[in-house]
């Protein structure tokens, strides 16, 4: 019989920590509210409420599988918590923008971008936007512990742009308060890649989007994507996106998607298959025609 893995991660920690999994739902009705400030900046931009947050969550569940037996309490908590707050950088405050822009290192972005498009700066570092609000506001979380604090900042950073393969920044066996550890590069990049695979039409939902009224062509291209894949589906040793269009131009589109999303899974593998005790087992991103 095939194992069920619907809220396989909530289901564990419970069983695990009771403790533990009441933070984490304590959380998430304060995140609710937060994660839905990013459509004040980009009211046309793909979902990243909670509803986001929870297929983040449901990706992680079937890409870890079986391996759910190994991960610990903490591990799980971490986890989890990382998937909700991954995306808080993009709904923060005009005062916080201002604060936090100051402790991020931008490197050559400004030389080819302006400093005058908030929106754009924000979703080029979002992912450090979000480790910050998170250290700044982590009081309102009930936290255990620095130690717990700084894995899930790192998870959240680690779902974008920063290097797995940094030992000092992912660890594979951070300490925490209580004997266990937690093996940063697995969990984040579960989450980079559960991330990157939630691409299918009902991430896009009709009651927080007016597709027909999309006027910007990068917008337009995005929700056409979108809208074509059906749903993605997640086996041992691949994932599927079923694609349901006619339109050549889109379905390319869509191609040169998958490329994108092979290269992030490519580099997930190496991390955590390279370094750490746990296995990123889907070697493929592949596509597939609806109705076949």
């Amino acid at each position: 019989m095939t194992r069920d893995y619907d809220f396989a991660m909530e289901r564990r920690l419970h069983e695990l920590s009771p403790e533990l999994h009441g933070r984490f739902t304590e959380s998430v009705f304060g995140l609710q509210h937060i994660l839905s400030n990013y459509l004040l900046i980009f009211p046309t931009f793909t979902d990243h409420t909670e509803l986001h947050s929870l297929n983040v969550i449901d990706f992680c569940n079937r890409i870890i599988g079986a391996q759910i037996d190994k991960l610990n309490a903490d591990e799980i908590y971490c986890l989890l918590m990382g998937c909700y707050f991954h995306d808080t950088g993009m709904g923060i405050r005009e005062k916080d923008f201002e604060e936090f822009s100051r402790k991020i290192e931008f490197g050559d972005y400004f030389e080819t971008h302006s400093r005058d498009n908030v929106s754009e700066i924000v979703r080029s570092f979002h992912n450090e936007y979000s480790g910050l609000f998170l250290k700044k506001y982590a009081d309102l979380f009930d936290i255990p512990s620095e130690n717990h604090l700084r894995a899930i900042i790192q998870i959240s950073r680690g779902h974008r742009k920063t290097d797995l393969n940094d030992e000092k920044e992912y660890p594979i066996a951070m300490p925490v308060d209580g004997g266990n550890t937690v093996c940063f590069p697995y969990l984040s990049g579960l989450i980079r890649l559960a991330d990157e695979i939630d691409v299918a039409a009902g991430r896009n939902l009709s009651f927080l989007y007016d597709t027909q009224s999309l006027t910007n062509e990068k917008d337009v291209i995005e929700f056409g994507k979108h809208e074509a894949i059906k749903e993605v589906v997640v086996f041992e040793d691949k994932f599927v996106l079923i694609v349901d269009t006619d339109d050549e131009f889109v379905y390319n589109n869509i191609r040169k998607m998958a490329s994108k999303m092979q290269k992030t899974l490519d580099e997930c593998r190496f991390a955590v298959n390279e370094r750490t005790p746990y296995t990123i087992t889907q070697k493929t991103i592949e596509l597939e025609r609806a109705g076949n």
